[in-house]
């Protein structure tokens, strides 16, 4: 009985060593980067196209040549007279200066307005959410979007979440990670844990152990 009762404590003593060491860890990682800056968005943001976008191509006074077509996952589209053009990678004004350019060819003095109509945008740009989110995903990037935007879309926190342990990932900062504190926002309400967005940002939700 003894002998039962020293493997027991030493295990007990083992496992309680363990979860010591883990909760240090997690403490010194949840302040390992620094907060998140409240204001990110770039005042000169331009929509960019991306593969999967819709656009509505618009030709004065040639109805025949106008129409709305998808960008191909090549990132091309493909109207009359036009066999193949690259879209993904530029703005809607750039690319309806190059369809004029393609058109003048055939059409005198075309003027040509481009509307982006369904948004996807190219995946450099796009916000990605993986971890403990209620619906991990991809989500094009809107301007002035806010991570509040971003868990109200993807759902919230599952209920493993380590919340105030989240870090966004910025690619357009060499891939610098900053905190954020998503627990105090959805759970407690805290909006000045709200921070606004950029293109390329990856949100990092990891799992709590306790």
């Amino acid at each position: 009985m003894n002998k039962s009762m020293g493997i027991f404590s030493r295990q007990l003593g083992l496992a309680l060593c363990a979860a010591a060491v883990f909760l240090l860890q997690a403490c010194a990682t949840s302040g390992r980067f620094p907060p998140a800056p409240v204001t990110a968005t770039a005042q000169d943001y331009s929509y960019i196209v991306g593969a999967g976008d819709n656009i509505n191509i618009i030709v004065w006074r040639n109805p025949e040549l106008s129409m709305s077509v998808p960008v191909r996952p090549d990132g091309k589209i493909a109207t009359p007279l036009i066999d193949e053009l690259l879209a993904q990678g530029k703005n809607p004004i750039e690319l309806a200066r190059e369809i004029e350019k393609q058109l003048g060819k055939y059409v005198r003095d075309p003027v040509v307005t481009v509307i982006v109509t369904g948004f996807v945008g190219p995946y450099s740009e796009q916000i990605r959410v993986i971890g403990e989110a209620a619906r991990p995903q991809a989500l094009p990037y809107k301007m002035n979007m806010s991570v509040l935007d971003v868990m109200i879309t993807v759902g919230g926190l599952t209920d493993f979440a380590a919340g105030n342990d989240a870090t966004i990932l910025r690619s357009s900062e060499g891939g610098k990670q900053y905190s954020v504190r998503l627990r105090d926002l959805i759970k407690r309400g805290d909006v000045s844990a709200n921070v606004e967005m950029r293109p390329g940002d990856v949100l990092i939700i990891p799992q709590s152990f306790f």
